[in-house]
């Protein structure tokens, strides 16, 4: 059956195309309480917004405030005292997130810390993993990978004394398509896997919303000697993860996307356990990763803490850590495995729906196959597509777009509904027609 037949991306519901459908949807979903426990923008009418921009900010969790008024409060009562007598007490206040770090991207709890932002534990975790030789030099990326990804790399490369043409590898598309097949990836790794220092790849691209095999391509890479590394800035809080199991060698993501860490918020790194104790490593250090038990010795020798802790620089920002803390409790709560039931429902309901609209003026790019994507829908636009997003905007859907002519739509499944699906397609439908005519 194909899309517009009815069939979902989890078996036993058939769509339709009703508003009705969409209300029984949303009636019997069992996450649909969470949506209340976030901040939902408005409509100058007062209404709520259509928010399907959660791929690139994340809403406000409601409790985000009264975590940060707290260490307000304690900062303004206790000054330096807080970071021992605070309610959280801030020394070790970034423990707080680390068993529910854990459990959202399939580690163990001395495999993750919370700290810094993305690129920055990029280049951290370059520093150690990205060691090349003579012979085995190269980097593979994937084409169309987020800028971010791509500068590191290259400036990593770079530093290392090889021009970026010449040590950075990027699997493509085949002529005509958006996706990349994993065995294009499998066949690279194969044919070049003697040269590569390190598979780097975005577990999830921004542009396509891809998600990539990760199983099968940390297998193949370890079996020619490669490492792997990954960057779930749209993966983390999207999918399911399995990371330690996978035994990818490390990984980091942001904190403000799926994760409602607020703009700019905390970012996460994953360091395989088979590394925990790999002191040998090449590094970049600071106090914070020093050993717990001496770190207030203030020794001359950095000692480092087994596990991804020991990677850490400095001591992190208390408010960030509590507006991250808001949110992880609620996918503590509300779990990755059914988040992700309702996002392969609900982003399967917005295909469908994509699927049915008359004209052809929207072309879905990302993969059809549901265990290929997360919670986004990359379409691409006939006509002008930066008209038709503003349209929207005014219409009250927000959604983002990335050049010449894609617009992103991301129902995330904490605080997205079905209803909300079926109104922005409505809407579509219509401001496009307007486009084209």
């Amino acid at each position: 059956m194909s899309a517009t037949e009815g069939r979902p991306a989890v078996p036993g519901t058939t769509y339709d195309d009703s508003l009705d459908f969409a209300r029984r949807m949303d009636e019997a979903d069992p996450l649909a309480r969470f949506r209340a426990q976030f901040h939902i923008p408005k409509r100058a009418s007062g209404e709520d917004c259509l928010y399907f921009a959660g791929n690139s900010l994340g809403l406000q969790p409601v409790r985000a405030k009264e975590y940060i008024d707290a260490e307000l409060r304690d900062w303004a009562a206790l000054g330096v005292e807080g970071h021992l007598h605070a309610a959280h007490p801030w020394l070790p206040y970034h423990e707080n997130l680390t068993a529910a770090t854990a459990r959202l991207v399939g580690a163990l709890p001395v495999e993750v810390v919370v700290m810094n932002t993305l690129t920055v534990n990029l280049h951290l975790m370059m520093v150690s993993f990205y060691r090349p030789g003579r012979d085995r030099f190269k980097i593979l990326i994937e084409a169309n990978a987020f800028p971010s990804d791509r500068y590191a790399v290259a400036s990593q490369a770079r530093f290392h004394g090889y021009e970026p043409g010449q040590a950075v590898l990027e699997a493509s598309p085949r002529p005509g398509e958006a996706i990349i097949y994993t065995e294009d990836i499998l066949t690279l790794i194969e044919r070049e896997g003697e040269k590569i220092a390190l598979v780097m790849l975005g577990d999830v691209n921004y542009l396509t919303g891809q998600a990539f095999e990760v199983d099968k391509i940390t297998r193949a890479a370890h079996a020619r000697g490669c490492l792997v590394g990954l960057n779930l800035a749209h993966g983390a809080g999207n999918l399911l993860l399995r990371l330690h199991d996978w035994q990818v060698d490390f990984a980091v993501w942001c904190g403000y996307k799926y994760l409602n860490a607020g703009p700019g918020g905390l970012a996460g790194c994953f360091v395989h356990e088979s590394h925990a104790r790999s002191f040998d490593l090449p590094r970049f250090c600071g106090w914070w990763g020093h050993n717990k038990e001496s770190r207030f010795q203030m020794g001359p020798v950095f000692d480092p803490m087994p596990g991804a802790e020991g990677w850490q620089l400095s001591n992190p920002p208390i408010f960030q850590l509590a507006a991250l803390r808001a949110s992880m409790e609620i996918f503590d709560e509300a779990t990755m495995t059914s988040l992700r039931r309702k996002s392969e429902l609900l982003t399967g309901y917005l295909e469908f729906l994509l699927d049915r609209l008359p004209g052809r003026y929207a072309t879905i790019l990302s993969p059809r196959d549901p265990a290929q994507r997360g919670c986004q829908l990359s379409i691409r636009i006939k006509g002008d597509a930066q008209a038709l997003l503003s349209r929207l905007k005014e219409a009250g859907a927000i959604c983002d777009f990335r050049q010449p002519d894609i617009i992103r739509v991301a129902p995330v499944p904490l605080y997205n509904r079905f209803v909300d699906v079926w109104d922005f397609c409505q809407l579509l439908s219509h401001h496009a027609n307007r486009e084209q005519n």
